[in-house]
């Protein structure tokens, strides 16, 4: 037998078989969910593209990362232009430099809503994924926010632009795009079993090379559906979230995509396949960057939208879409007992998930996470108190033809000017409430900036678009809000400066981590809304308490449990109180954060339990 003078030299240059570890790490936690969707000879090639896009970007570490958030976290949200300049400055410079005058020690995050070119619905019909709208600015601009906070960005994952390349092919007839959207024959029965959030047609007509076709579009005629039973789809947008991540992005936000797999002879959301796609994207940007978090937008009754944490595996976070209307519902009654029936029943987020708190956002109050939390009068009651105040109500349609209210269209600042009982003096006292129970909550708050801003109904921006949800989509001149801001008796100056120390206390308080111990109380005054939150190191309590009408009221000391021990102090007022005193007397929207330790993030020598499996 002849030996290689140099045995190292011929075992070094002999084509090794082993396979890559990393890609073999990489196919054992993609391929079981892509066999869920497509068959096996699909599955082998797409696990080898998607490979190949993602292996430069693959972390060596698969460790989930359960820190991703902290009692420390605050979200804004805002559109590009929220806030516009008369000189050459973008409006995402703009916003970038308001954020860094106002709200630097308030705000830890940014979710900018779509700020691609589009064609309608304010962003949320985009015909570009790859471009900033050339009217908000440059990606040096986002990039300039994503540097100094948190930044959220919207991966419209549904539906594109009816003037998206995507279209203009299927039109055309050409590759890609004439595989992208799902045709059907509008004679088919079963589409009537269709969930619809939307009273337009469920089909768009398209004229092509090949005559008229009709196409899914779930929301409206130029937004057109995407067929993610097609694999090049699912790399399409896969391409689209690493150029996200290269932007700085470190919360991917998942818009309709309970509406994202379609199969006819069902209703068409929520379908096993869609969750397996938000599964799908959890793994892949786990393996790209641990610390980025995926958020899922699902406006629909309260079970439903739980269904998006999985086993653990899906969303790190959804939507708390039961909480807008809820609240808002409390402090029109001036009671407690809906917001409370609800608070109890809703289970502590999973491990490693938490919920997104929100009062307001760019959208209007959804009505269908009340399902079965509302009984008719009361509900019936809030929309006509809401159209009082100025508000409007969009409808959706049934498979029946039938009719029924969506949401509620108006500004949160004009949605608290009274109570069923009609307007009062407590608009901002009434205001401030509803927004210190949503940042006191389990979970991460969100503040709408026009909630921050005290903004109010844009009737004249309705009238001017046609759309209801423009009335909640105001954009502030700034050199007019600067003004505004400088006035110390305006509201906007009144709410802006109260909401902002606000937070800056919260973002201290260790009971105030988004997975904290939560729990309802029960005082016997129906008034009074309260709940109990403990540090996860068990080393702060903050008793969490709010007067949700317009008469003071007594709360009993007593029916806290406040131990004697402990120096007991309201974080918010900086009144000591004690059980000899007993009662406290709440002042009209008064809240309380009674708690035994001030400022307990100052002190590092118990840390937070590390989260593990």
């Amino acid at each position: 037998m002849l030996l290689s003078s140099n045995p190292q030299k011929s075992v070094q240059s002999q084509p090794s078989n082993l396979p890559d570890p990393k890609s073999i790490m990489f196919s054992s936690r993609i391929k079981p969910l892509l066999s869920k969707l497509y068959p096996p000879d699909v599955v082998e090639m797409l696990t080898e593209k998607l490979y190949a896009l993602l292996e430069p970007f693959l972390q060596q570490s698969s460790i989930e990362n359960w820190r991703k958030w902290s009692h420390d976290n605050v979200m804004l949200i805002t559109y590009g232009d929220s806030l516009v300049s008369q000189d050459e400055r973008s409006p995402l410079l703009v916003l970038a430099e308001f954020l860094e005058k106002h709200l630097q020690d308030s705000i830890t995050g940014v979710h900018i809503l779509p700020f691609f070119p589009f064609t309608s619905d304010d962003g949320f019909a985009i015909k570009d994924y790859t471009a900033v709208n050339p009217e908000l600015g440059t990606w040096d601009d986002v990039k300039q926010i994503s540097q100094h906070f948190n930044l959220m960005v919207d991966l419209v994952i549904n539906h594109v632009s009816g003037e998206h390349p995507w279209i203009k092919q299927f039109q055309a007839g050409e590759k890609p795009g004439c595989d992208y959207l799902i045709e059907v024959d509008p004679e088919t029965e079963s589409i009537a079993d269709v969930v619809r959030p939307r009273s337009s047609p469920l089909l768009t007509k398209l004229e092509t090379v090949n005559g008229a076709k009709h196409v899914w579009s779930t929301f409206s005629a130029d937004q057109i559906d995407v067929n993610f039973s097609n694999p090049d789809v699912l790399l399409e947008y896969v391409k689209i979230i690493l150029l996200y991540v290269q932007a700085g992005t470190r919360y991917i936000r998942l818009d309709a995509v309970g509406y994202l797999w379609k199969k006819l002879g069902t209703c068409c959301i929520h379908l096993s396949e869609t969750h397996t796609v938000v599964r799908l994207l959890r793994e892949l940007l786990q393996m790209i960057d641990p610390g980025i978090a995926i958020i899922t937008e699902t406006n629909v009754p309260n079970r439903e939208n739980l269904s998006y944490f999985g086993n653990r595996n899906e969303a790190h976070m959804i939507y708390n879409f039961s909480l807008p209307p809820l609240v808002l519902n409390a402090l029109m009654q001036g009671r407690s007992d809906y917001l409370k029936q609800w608070m109890m029943s809703m289970p502590p987020a999973p491990i490693g998930c938490a919920y997104f708190n929100f009062t307001a956002s760019h959208d209007g109050i959804g009505l269908r996470p009340t399902e079965g939390l509302l009984t008719a009068d009361e509900y019936d009651s809030l929309l006509a108190t809401m159209k009082q105040f100025g508000g409007e109500i969009s409808m959706r349609s049934h498979p029946d033809g039938t009719e029924s209210p969506y949401e509620i269209n108006i500004s949160l600042f004009d949605a608290m000017q009274g109570t069923v009982e009609g307007k009062d003096e407590w608009q901002i006292e009434r205001f401030l409430c509803s927004q210190t129970i949503m940042m006191s909550l389990e979970g991460i708050p969100a503040f709408y900036i026009h909630s921050l801003l005290a903004t109010r109904n844009n009737h004249a921006g309705v009238a001017e678009t046609g759309h209801n949800r423009t009335i909640n989509r105001y954009k502030w001149n700034i050199d007019t809000l600067e003004a505004a801001l400088a006035d110390p008796e305006t509201p906007h100056a009144i709410v802006l400066k109260e909401l902002c120390r606000l937070i800056e206390i919260r973002r201290r308080q260790r009971a105030f981590h988004p997975n904290a111990t939560q729990y309802t109380l029960h005082p016997l005054n129906p008034c009074i809304f309260a709940f109990w939150r403990q540090s996860m190191a068990r080393d702060q309590s903050i008793f969490s308490i709010h007067n949700l009408s317009k008469n003071p009221q007594e709360l009993h000391l007593s029916d806290l449990n406040l131990l004697d021990t402990d120096p007991w102090v309201d974080l918010i007022s900086g009144d000591r109180l004690t059980t000899l005193d007993d009662i406290y007397e709440m002042q009209p929207y008064q809240s309380l954060w009674i708690t035994n330790k001030v400022d307990s993030a100052e002190d590092e020598s118990v840390p937070d339990p590390l989260l593990t499996d």
